[in-house]
């Protein structure tokens, strides 16, 4: 089996081809490397492939597909998979796997990052030291002891969030659509309904999938039902957020801070390529310009999409790709979506 990877970088494809080695793959597949995304560009030249491997960033629409007339398998490297049009692939019959759990621990850390850097100032305090301004005006922050923390999907990673930020002695309110009773009562935290969470949390952290139900899930109308002055934390996908609604409601004050790991068309704002390819221009450059007035204010802590980038979950991950790819050869495909 011929398999591309994409958006790949140098140490990647050296551990790859150690584990292809240990998993007694070598002679079984046929691997090619690439460190850009997956494009329409390269189909051409991809005719014979049978198995692609992505990240996030590389889109799988249904011309790509039809581009591809042997590929049978879509590995991408990342727990969610709102860049592959799961429809099209079950037309074309393509099974696509993806990496479930890798980042609990990785991803809930950040997000903690993100907080303490929104509740104690510490991007405006380096910032005003690399400035050698030494004065603490301005600088006040809260303590989280006692604070409420209101987390939105309680999968892997929300409930690492929540066991942290039990440690922190918050009170926790968490709202999904399937809730786990045994976890709450374990881990010391309550279920409730979304309008309650908002209501009552001084922290709203986004951990759900993206999906047509969850997107845009916290719009204008959430933010109205949000303690004023509370934090807003996204690390799951740019897409929940409602971008024109947030930059409203930090500017009217409703919330006090947001730390971001995501944001609405980060595809466009990263790589200035996708907006000329972009087949809606105008809503390219809508994003690009939202997230140039988000970044330029003090009130947003931002880093590009790094929530998952610890070394120790880039290998997992890796490993995880690799087991699919060997169990969907040994006719038992395993993690599909």
């Amino acid at each position: 089996m011929r398999v591309a990877f994409f958006e790949i970088e140098p140490w990647e494809e050296k551990y790859l081809q150690s584990r292809m080695a240990a998993m007694g793959l070598d002679g079984k597949i046929h691997p090619c490397f690439h460190p850009d995304r997956l494009t329409l560009a390269h189909a051409s030249a991809l005719a014979d492939v049978e198995a692609v491997s992505i990240f996030i960033y590389s889109r799988v629409r249904d011309d790509l597909l039809q581009a591809l007339p042997r590929l049978k398998l879509v590995l991408t490297r990342s727990t969610g998979y709102d860049h592959i049009d799961l429809e099209a692939c079950r037309r074309h019959n393509i099974t696509v796997c993806h990496v479930p759990r890798y980042g609990e621990t990785t991803v809930a850390e950040h997000t903690f990052a993100l907080i303490l850097a929104l509740s104690r100032k510490v991007h405006k305090a380096y910032l005003q030291a690399q400035r050698s301004d030494f004065s603490i005006e301005g600088l006040r922050g809260f303590d989280l002891y006692g604070k409420t923390l209101g987390v939105i999907g309680t999968g892997s990673i929300g409930l690492h969030v929540i066991r942290i930020a039990r440690g922190f002695g918050m009170r926790v309110l968490a709202y999904d659509i399937r809730p786990n009773p045994l976890f709450a009562d374990v881990l010391g935290f309550s279920y409730t309904d979304l309008d309650v969470l908002l209501r009552e949390s001084d922290i709203v952290s986004l951990h759900t999938p993206l999906t047509p139900q969850t997107r845009h899930l916290i719009n204008r109308e959430a933010f109205r039902k949000m303690k004023r002055g509370a934090l807003l934390i996204n690390t799951g996908r740019g897409a929940l957020v409602d971008t024109d609604a947030l930059l409203q409601a930090l500017e009217e004050g409703i919330l006090g801070g947001a730390g971001l790991d995501v944001i609405e068309g980060e595809e466009f704002v990263k790589e200035e390529r996708a907006l000329l390819t972009s087949p809606s221009a105008s809503e390219a450059w809508r994003h690009v310009v939202q997230a140039r007035l988000l970044l330029r204010r003090e009130d947003v802590v931002f880093t590009p999409h790094i929530a998952f980038n610890s070394w120790e979950a880039l290998q997992r991950i890796l490993d995880t790709t690799m087991m699919n790819l060997k169990h969907f050869l040994e006719g038992m495909p395993i993690n599909t979506v």
